[in-house]
């Protein structure tokens, strides 16, 4: 039964009801209560309470990463090459100087050396660069009333709470990770409590803005763990041969006199001698990766570090990291594989030499999400892998290395681009007044030239040669323009503006737009000729840009139906790739009522996924329960004929196209379009079916080579 919906914090009710978690999920609305209860009885007011959760609603994303915690899924090898890499190293002895007064006061103070204090610094949050984007309210209400460990995160969300009330911290904008760990040092809101302090001596404890108060509050953590200063927290050891692995394990500790016994020695091959600690040292013997990898000898300092998160590749990673910070060389003994893990720069050059295949995986910044992985197990199904697992590693960063080089798809900036992004002027090679049915003039506030046909009516651009509008005879406006579209050079929102000679990112500095240089320069107007029916041709191209071999041509024909071609041709001596794309914003009635169909059984690359694929079920809608109301999925492959259903305008648009191996399927969602000033509330009213060559379907053309991409659309009654 559930309670009066009293609580704000009932609202999270609703949203719970994602199918995939139904079995998993608790009734929320008593949950709710109980929290609120708790908060009151430990003297929070019940107004800042309501207050706090009026707009919290419930993330059942945190639920799956219970058991998805990378310490314990992800490769010891992968795990240490990314958190221990050259980058975190540099940065650490970086920070090291630049704090260096302040650490020697902590180690004074507390007894903790600088390396080590700076290393948790670098691994929980890259020295304060990644804290967690999650809202802490958020996750935590969530996990204390799903899943497993209920008690344990109602504890943490009753801490935090109690910290927010006391001044400590401000609730607006608090974020951190899934479970709740937050801050410059991603302490737990619990431990928090009990272990902060106050570093830079301003009256509060803010682990969140202040360096001085997290380095100390860590430094503190350690020292009640029970660090003990001047000690190391272990040493890399060489087995002997036939060594009983099974003498292996944190909790079977040995003096060091012992292991001396055994046959272990240090493991550049001399004896067992470590300074400032004595023979009846209490030691455990670590394997992380079994008897064939690392060995390491770890001591009381060691435990500490562990308390700090319970994983033992946590703890290593701490370990090796302070120890390369205080100028050591890392581990001697290499990992049991033939694929070691990449650090950050060696996983930038790995996305590098994907962009450069064409993957539309965003930008090269070492941080290896579902759009990379996807790419690796494209590329390594090419290379005719059967372990296609998608993981970034030594060997697949090798095997690009090696292989033939592609063509890039990357394109720098012509130099002569930025004189072309003024107002622009009309300009035509011909006559237009020698053609009837063709003027130039005002189209919505747009310079543009308009056409009129006995079949219908139609305006195009200067400005990026862009189709604003197509409109069949008695019919409605095919084509969807922003009235909130910006002026030039802003790119125009709306119509079908023309992507090239590349869509999106793939390999592009951020001093290049977005989606291609012609559609920020104005057209000229190539030629114009009037069929015997009244049907009109038309032929533009945008002005030609240095240092770019390609050049492009395109053609309109505006009659009973509208054809658009796009011909690339490659006029240098070598080979050039590009993607493309006639990004069609179609005027819909509403766009959570109309349907497209000829995608069934498509492959689609889901942006809104992370890249992942996924196979389409029926036509496309933007009520798929998996995005409803936006849309952002790249389909390869495609067939090529579309039919947009729109019951609203009782018609269908037939899309067929020629030279597109690729379909974009894009609504930027209500949320979304709230933050583009050029959209807003108008996101109801299109859809865009985009012709395309784009993700992995790159075009490449060899020197004089041509390729044509064609589009046709024929408006039809429903």
């Amino acid at each position: 039964m559930k309670p009066t919906p009293v609580v704000p914090l009932l609202a999270l009710l609703g949203a719970f009801a994602a199918p995939a978690a139904q079995a998993a999920i608790a009734d929320f609305g008593t949950c709710g209560v109980t929290l609120r209860g708790a908060a009151l009885g430990n003297g929070m007011a019940a107004e800042r309470f309501d207050r706090l959760f009026a707009d919290v609603v419930p993330d059942p994303s945190v639920l799956t990463l219970l058991d998805a915690q990378p310490e314990f899924t992800t490769p010891i090898w992968d795990y240490l090459a990314a958190l221990v890499d050259e980058q975190r190293v540099t940065d650490g002895r970086a920070m090291l100087a630049a704090h260096r007064e302040l650490l020697d006061r902590l180690a004074a103070q507390y007894g903790v050396d600088p390396a080590t204090v700076v290393a948790v610094w670098g691994v929980e949050s890259d020295y304060g660069r990644v804290t967690g984007k999650r809202p802490l309210l958020q996750s935590l209400a969530t996990l204390s009333c799903n899943g497993r460990r209920q008690p344990f995160f109602r504890g943490e969300l009753l801490a935090l709470l109690t910290l927010i009330d006391g001044g400590d911290l401000g609730a607006e904008g608090l974020t951190g990770s899934w479970a709740g760990a937050f801050g410059q040092t991603q302490f737990m809101p619990s431990t928090y409590a009990r272990i902060a302090v106050d570093g830079d001596g301003d009256g509060r404890r803010d682990l969140v803005a202040s360096i001085p108060d997290a380095l100390a509050s860590t430094a503190n953590y350690l020292k009640r763990a029970g660090w003990r200063n001047g000690q190391p927290w272990g040493v890399e050891v060489r087995l002997p041969a036939g060594f009983d692995a099974t003498l292996a394990g944190r909790g079977k500790r040995r003096p060091l006199s012992a292991w001396r016994t055994l046959g272990l020695v240090l493991a550049d091959g001399t004896p067992l001698q470590v300074p400032t600690m004595a023979d009846d040292s209490a030691a455990a013997l670590l394997l992380p990766a079994g008897a064939k990898g690392p060995a390491l000898l770890a001591f009381r300092n060691y435990d500490a570090i562990y308390s700090y998160n319970a994983a033992e590749s946590y703890a290593l990673a701490i370990a090796t990291l302070a120890d390369r910070l205080r100028g050591g060389s890392g581990l001697t003994a290499a990992w049991p594989t033939d694929d070691p893990g990449l650090g950050r720069n060696e996983r930038r050059e790995l996305q590098t030499l994907l962009l450069a295949r064409g993957h539309p995986i965003g930008s090269a910044d070492g941080m290896v999400g579902d759009a990379t992985r996807r790419a690796i197990r494209i590329e390594q199904q090419r290379l005719g892998w059967p372990d296609a697992d998608g993981r970034a590693g030594t060997r697949i960063l090798q095997a690009l290395r090696d292989a033939e080089p592609s063509v890039a798809t990357a394109f720098k900036l012509p130099a002569n681009h930025a004189q072309f992004t003024q107002s622009p002027i009309v300009q035509s090679r011909i006559p237009m007044k020698d053609v009837q049915g063709l003027s130039a003039g005002d189209f919505n506030g747009f310079a543009a030239w308009k056409v009129e046909t006995p079949f219908s009516t139609a305006a195009i651009s200067v400005f990026g040669g862009q189709l604003l509008s197509f409109v069949p005879k008695d019919g409605v406006e095919v084509m969807w323009l922003s009235p909130l579209a910006k002026q030039p050079p802003t790119p125009i929102r709306g119509g079908s503006p023309v992507c090239w000679p590349y869509f999106a990112r793939q390999g592009q500095g951020n001093d290049v737009p977005s989606h291609g240089f012609v559609r920020t320069v104005p057209w000229e107007l190539r030629n114009a000729r009037r069929e015997s029916d009244g049907t009109m041709v038309l032929t533009l191209a945008p002005p030609a840009m240095e240092n770019l071999s390609l050049r492009l041509t395109m053609t309109l024909r505006i009659g009973r139906v509208l054809e658009q071609e796009l011909l690339t041709e490659n006029t240098g001596s070598q080979p050039v790739a590009f993607t493309q794309a006639l990004h069609n914003y179609f005027n819909v009635s509403d766009a959570l009522a109309v349907d497209v169909g000829g995608l069934d059984g498509l492959t689609y690359l889901d942006k809104l996924d992370g890249g992942n694929a996924h196979v389409q079920q029926g036509d496309w809608n933007l009520r798929d329960p998996r995005d409803p109301g936006r849309s952002d999925r790249i389909y390869t492959a495609a067939g090529g004929r579309y039919e947009l259903r729109d019951p609203g305008f009782a018609r269908r648009i037939a899309i067929s196209t020629e030279g597109s191996y690729s379909a974009v399927l894009w609504n930027a969602g209500e949320q979304a379009a709230q933050r583009m000033q050029d959209i807003g509330a108008g996101w109801r009213n299109y859809v865009c079916i985009e012709a395309a060559n784009v993700g992995p379907d790159v075009i490449e053309l060899a020197p004089g080579g041509r390729h044509v991409l064609k589009q046709v659309f024929e408006v039809k009654p429903l």
